[in-house]
């Protein structure tokens, strides 16, 4: 069931730079190593409702209803050019430093949270990715399912979780270069930017 196929596969697709990675870099470069795992931990249990989603089914009916996948999409594209126009106005951002109260990392997680929900691709991605793996000889499919999909999970937070530390050791190189950090931040506004123009873009 579980094959070095799948493993090498998922593992491709997780280190790929995406909206999840992209936030919990940016997270993790200007807001600490706490931060970045938080929204490590977002990301990645925004990938919970796709999951179920997926086993109810209603992945299928997102994938033949042009509609819904098409309110999802924008909704999605909306969230990032927020986030892209935040993250340019928002100096406060620009203090390297871990925050120390409960809600601001629950509001970075719930922020990946929203990000990865509001990504329709999901959805399609566990419908015609998992199955592939799944072999009538290993088990109830249902099963299979939840276990590759689990395994998937465990895979993007640990990816993640790494991504945001070593953004926040190399913050600390960068620490005494106010310029250099509004750069860097204006990039990931950038590329949130971009990212939410191309979600629009893309075509079921």
């Amino acid at each position: 069931m579980i094959s070095a196929q799948f493993l090498m596969t998922s593992f491709i697709v997780v280190l790929m730079p995406g909206t999840g990675v992209i936030y919990t870099v940016s997270n993790g470069l200007f807001l600490g190593k706490r931060a970045g795992m938080a929204a490590a931990c977002g990301c990645t249990a925004g990938i919970i409702p796709h999951l179920a989603a997926s086993v109810l089914g209603l992945s299928a009916i997102l994938h033949t209803s042009a509609l819904m996948f098409q309110a999802i999409k924008y909704a999605g594209a909306l969230y990032l050019l927020y986030l892209a126009w935040a993250m340019w106005h928002d100096t406060g951002m620009i203090r390297i430093k871990s925050p120390s109260q409960a809600n601001s990392l629950g509001r970075i997680a719930a922020r990946g949270i929203l990000i990865n929900i509001l990504n329709p691709k999901l959805s399609i991605f566990f419908l015609a990715f998992l199955p592939h793996f799944i072999s009538p000889e290993a088990g109830p499919a249902l099963f299979q399912f939840m276990v590759l999909s689990l395994l998937f999970m465990a895979m993007t937070l640990i990816v993640f979780i790494l991504y945001g530390l070593a953004a926040n050791g190399v913050s600390r190189y960068i620490t005494n270069s106010p310029r250099v950090l509004v750069r860097i931040q204006r990039s990931f506004a950038l590329t949130f930017a971009a990212l939410g123009i191309r979600l629009a873009a893309t075509r079921q």
